[in-house]
């Protein structure tokens, strides 16, 4: 274990890890590269094409070249930690969103056992937990979102599952609102990402599962009222 000796970045954590993102080119993996290298932490970005990695480099992230839905040992080897914040996207079909945003997430999940990791957060969805809370049109992607969700909380690892509204591309505000259902509202890519890095090291916020949007809570103190 090793241990920052500097002077902390305000909000950060004084625990060094090694953490993976899966799904670091996407908005919200961005932001995560960028906050956890902020932070004083070493941030894996996986990502799928070659033309990807100078992005994850720019942010200050080390490229890791993979596929979710295929071998990824030899990305989560040595990691302290795994987030997976990856999907098929909005304009593919719900085939593809049970290939990456379910299988692909149980994949994941099965080489961070295997390699004998124990922290992993999951990027979910508002609703996932209940899809019955959404109309036809989003429904297969929040029964994927569950399904993978409902695997990640029958292992023994030290998860956290966050579940937040609409994505927005606003400036963070460090305040959110989270509950095992919370009302449907919109919250910041960047307040997410803040979160799931706050969680990583909230041991209140291990094997929970929880909806956020924002509010007017710091989030490290949000964490520590999860129930």
């Amino acid at each position: 274990m090793y241990y920052k000796v500097d002077k902390q970045i305000e909000g950060s954590f004084d625990q060094f890890m090694k953490v993976l993102v899966a799904g670091a080119n996407g908005k919200t993996g961005r932001l995560l590269i960028q906050y956890l290298k902020e932070d004083g932490h070493e941030p894996y970005g996986m990502v799928r094409k070659e033309e990807q990695k100078g992005t994850i480099e720019s942010l200050g992230g080390i490229p890791v070249l993979a596929d979710v839905t295929k071998d990824v040992g030899h990305g989560v080897k040595g990691m302290d930690a795994v987030i997976f914040a990856a999907g098929s996207g909005s304009s593919t079909g719900p085939e593809e969103t049970v290939r990456v945003d379910q299988e692909g997430a149980i994949n994941l999940i099965k080489h961070t056992e295997e390699f004998g990791m124990t922290k992993f957060v999951m990027l979910s969805s508002i609703a996932a937990g209940d899809p019955s809370r959404v109309g036809e049109d989003m429904r297969h992607y929040m029964e994927a979102k569950g399904k993978a969700d409902e695997y990640l909380q029958s292992t023994e690892l030290d998860y956290t599952i966050v579940r937040p509204g609409g994505l927005t591309d606003g400036d963070s505000t460090s305040k959110i609102t989270v509950g095992d259902t919370v009302d449907f509202g919109e919250i910041p890519r960047a307040d997410v990402a803040k979160t799931i890095i706050a969680a990583l090291q909230e041991p209140n916020a291990f094997h929970k599962a929880f909806e956020v949007i924002s509010g007017d809570t710091q989030i490290e103190e949000a964490l520590k009222t999860l129930r």
